[in-house]
Parts: C-alpha cells; structure tokens; sequence
C-alpha cells in the first residue's frame, strides 16, 4: 500500500478510533528501538508470518532515516539453508535480552508454544509489543497491545499499514549545528530523495 492509499484510508477513517490508536502503537514501537537503538524482533504465528509487515517496516526505515525500524523476521519454519533474512527460527526469541523490541503479529490465538517464548523474552527484558486479535494472555503480556478484533470494520493487514506508516512519519528532528561537510551533504541527499510527506 502506497503513501496515496494510505493518506486516502486515513480520510475514510478519520474521525474512528483507529488513527489515534495506530499513530499511539506506532510511536510505542517508534520509541522503544530508537530508545535502546534498534533490535526489533517480528514474528507472527505457525500460520501467519508478517511478510508484509515486515517489508513495509523496512522501506519505512528507509525513508524516515531511522534504520532501527528494520525489523528481523523470525520465522517459525525457517531452515538453515535458506538466505539468511529468511533464515531466522524461533531459537532467536530465546536469545531476547534488554534493549529489544519483540512485536508479535496474530490474527489468531498465538499458541502455547510461542506464548512462552515472548514470556522468556519479556522476562529476560525485551519489550513486547503485539498486533492481534484481542487474545487476552498475549495483551496481558505485552507492554503495548493493539487489538483489531473479528468484528470491527477493518482487518490485521489494513491495521498493519496504517502502523508502518504512522512508525515511519514519527521522525525526529535532524540535528543541527555544523557537521563535517560530508554529514551535511549526506543530510541534504537524503532530503532530496525521500518521499513526499503525507497530509491528511
């Protein structure tokens, strides 16, 4: 979904509930990996990887200058012989320590087995975050919860947009004051190249 599409979805939505919620969310994970500087984690369910999430976050990332917001994506079927983005299992929840972030994606119920990898994780001082369907042991694990139940009017994937475009355009200031002339020039080619902003 585009920067069109998404500002044309903001108009439908404005004046819900849902682009307060997702521009909160959004800051949430904005903040925690800018915070401890980077370390987030993404993974869904058996049945339901976050692909497209995971690919919008990184053009986020991209554009908003903010490399942090580049997720890695920990798969539930990963093998070792796949490239390495792909490659990433489950064991990598295990290995969440202080500083991360671990946003969890469900549609569903997330399963006994992954609830107790994000509870290590969370116990072991990562950040949970998790996008779901309103299951109440994942909510009541994570720090920040956003639930896009069955019944309302929009769904995950919708949601999921609406959240790695509010994560990209929290963007701080650049700093100011004079640099070396290569991080000034650097700063203006990055000005010049990145998208339009938004306005809704």
């Amino acid at each position: 979904m585009d920067a069109v599409r998404v500002a044309l979805l903001r108009e439908v939505l404005a004046g819900t509930e849902w682009l307060g919620a997702t521009r909160r969310f959004a800051g949430a994970l904005r903040g925690s990996v800018v915070s401890y500087g980077g370390g987030l984690l993404l993974v869904g369910t058996a049945e339901y990887e976050p692909w497209h999430l995971a690919a919008h976050l990184v053009d986020e990332a991209a554009w908003s200058g903010t490399p942090e917001l580049s997720p890695t994506l920990v798969r539930h079927g990963a093998r070792a012989s796949e490239p390495a983005h792909l490659a990433v299992g489950l064991g990598r929840l295990s290995a969440a320590r202080r500083g991360e972030t671990l946003l969890v994606v469900s549609p569903g119920a997330p399963g006994a087995g992954l609830l107790e990898r994000v509870h290590d994780a969370r116990r072991a001082g990562a950040t949970v975050l998790a996008l779901d369907g309103g299951d109440d042991d994942l909510t009541a694990m994570a720090h920040e919860a956003l639930a896009v139940p069955r019944d309302t009017d929009l769904d995950l994937d919708t949601v999921q947009h609406l959240v790695s475009a509010a994560a990209g355009e929290n963007a701080l200031p650049a700093p100011r004051g004079r640099g070396r002339l290569r991080d000034r020039l650097s700063r203006l080619a990055d000005h010049l190249t990145a998208p339009p902003p938004v306005r809704w």
